[in-house]
């Protein structure tokens, strides 16, 4: 990675955040930064449901990156830092024994209904620990049209990560935290070396960076299919979307698993997708999106 591919890629970040408008809004003493694309200033977007997109854990906004103006070309999109990352405040600690995801969800949903108003449909979509977020918080939201889950977390299932993953805030150097970034990248969030770009990494640089809350724990903990069965009995369709080789499970009989006997909801599979399928496999992923959201 040379000098010259970092600014052309974090030229790139800068050029996205510009298509947007930031949106700080404080919940119970937790500012949440929320960012627009598309649609009027008074947020209403056109006649469709705005679309709120949820990023992975260690990750920010910018893991929807290579989706951003292809959705919102037709759709408002609402794409957070969740509390706890990035832009965003860090949520309270909840209270031993108490929900881990509560304080995250009420700063989440309190801030979105300022700014929509609570009442307000939306579209929803969630990305690895997001997609448990998600699918969590429409569960407790309500007013959601459909709900599209990539790569979720908190499916309660064995993952297929054979590489051990390196702590990058213990290198002793920029170098070496830059090459345990590198690994982690590609060993838990890419299938195809070449999607490994400069715009890749310098997204999960920035997005590490700025985790200051721990989702592992809360994803492998399972709760995904508690909150999906919550949908069905509300009648909310369900999109649930795997990279081939996603890592963090066996993708082929988990949508089976997920999807049977529930018709509610669609299983779908990308080939030679990993993990971060929506940056890895962007035109893919996003034209089952917007079929799916249509």
């Amino acid at each position: 990675m040379t000098p010259e591919s970092d600014l052309a890629a974090r030229a790139e970040i800068a050029r996205l955040d510009a298509l947007s408008t930031h949106h700080d809004v404080v919940h119970e003493g937790v500012r949440v930064r929320w960012r627009r694309f598309g649609g009027s200033d008074s947020g209403s977007g056109n006649a469709q449901s705005p679309l709120v997109l949820l990023h992975g854990g260690h990750g920010s906004w910018l893991h929807w990156a290579r989706n951003i103006e292809a959705l919102c070309a037709t759709r408002t999109l609402w794409l957070p830092d969740m509390p706890g990352f990035l832009d965003s405040d860090v949520p309270p600690r909840p209270a031993e024994g108490d929900d881990p995801l509560g304080p995250l969800l009420a700063a989440l949903g309190g801030t979105l209904d300022a700014l929509i108003g609570a009442g307000t449909p939306i579209d929803l979509g969630g990305f690895s620990f997001g997609g448990l977020v998600a699918a969590r918080f429409a569960v407790q939201r309500g007013n959601v049209r459909r709900l599209a889950l990539l790569g979720s977390g908190g499916h309660g299932t064995l993952r297929r990560l054979t590489v051990e993953m390196i702590n990058w805030r213990a290198a002793g150097s920029r170098a070496e935290e830059i090459a345990a970034l590198r690994h982690n990248l590609a060993a838990l969030m890419l299938h195809d070396p070449t999607a490994l770009d400069a715009l890749a990494f310098e997204i999960h640089d920035i997005s590490c960076h700025g985790t200051r809350f721990r989702s592992k724990d809360v994803s492998l903990a399972g709760g995904l299919q508690q909150a999906l069965d919550a949908l069905d009995l509300r009648g909310v369709p369900q999109l649930l979307l795997w990279g081939a080789y996603d890592v963090t499970g066996d993708p082929q009989p988990l949508v089976a698993e997920l999807t049977a006997g529930h018709p509610l909801r669609q299983g779908a599979v990308i080939e030679d997708g990993g993990h971060w399928v929506q940056y890895e496999r962007a035109t893919q992923t996003h034209a089952r999106l917007l079929d799916f959201l249509a």
